[in-house]
């Protein structure tokens, strides 16, 4: 698929002029201050890319629940930040990416970090070029250090048409 990039692609695509090994460092730094929540909880922005996005949370303390391991919410904030980015790696321009609908079924205890992996396939990422408004199903899968999948998610994001505030 050979989209135009769009504005989040466009500024992600800047950090090839920053040094290679400071590049993960200013992305985290950039993605952090447009979402000040995924600092707060200290998510690490792995990989991003149109057609995938990684994100890791490890396993300290300002994201632990009562019994050690990461609170589901932290979990809930992991795996929406990897849809969301990538369905925003793809929304157009002129459109705004909205959560939907989330599905969170707690399967097994986390180990360690947690690691999310969102994708989206080239029909979905067609959709979003060509429609002005519509809905995907971006599939992510949660993964802990043990290799394990401790919760099973379903995203549903929309996209629309952004409107120019008033006043502004």
């Amino acid at each position: 698929m050979d989209a135009q990039p769009n504005r989040l692609q466009r500024q992600l695509g800047r950090l090839q002029e920053v040094p290679a090994f400071l590049r993960p460092w200013v992305r985290n730094l950039v993605l952090r201050r447009a979402v000040p929540f995924t600092g707060t909880a200290g998510l690490k922005f792995e990989q991003m890319s149109p057609a995938q996005v990684t994100i890791a949370l490890d396993n300290e303390h300002r994201v632990q629940n009562h019994i050690g391991g990461i609170h589901a919410s932290a979990m809930n904030l992991l795996a929406e930040t990897a849809t969301g980015m990538v369905v925003g790696m793809n929304v157009r321009d002129d459109c705004i990416p909205l959560a939907k609908e989330l599905k969170m079924a707690f399967r097994k205890r986390a180990t360690g970090a947690l690691r999310a992996v969102a994708t989206l396939g080239d029909a979905q990422r067609a959709a979003m070029q060509v429609s002005e408004k519509g809905e995907v199903n971006v599939a992510v899968t949660v993964t802990d250090e043990a290799g394990v999948n401790p919760v099973e998610c379903e995203f549903i994001w929309a996209w629309i048409p952004s409107t120019p505030r008033k006043g502004v």
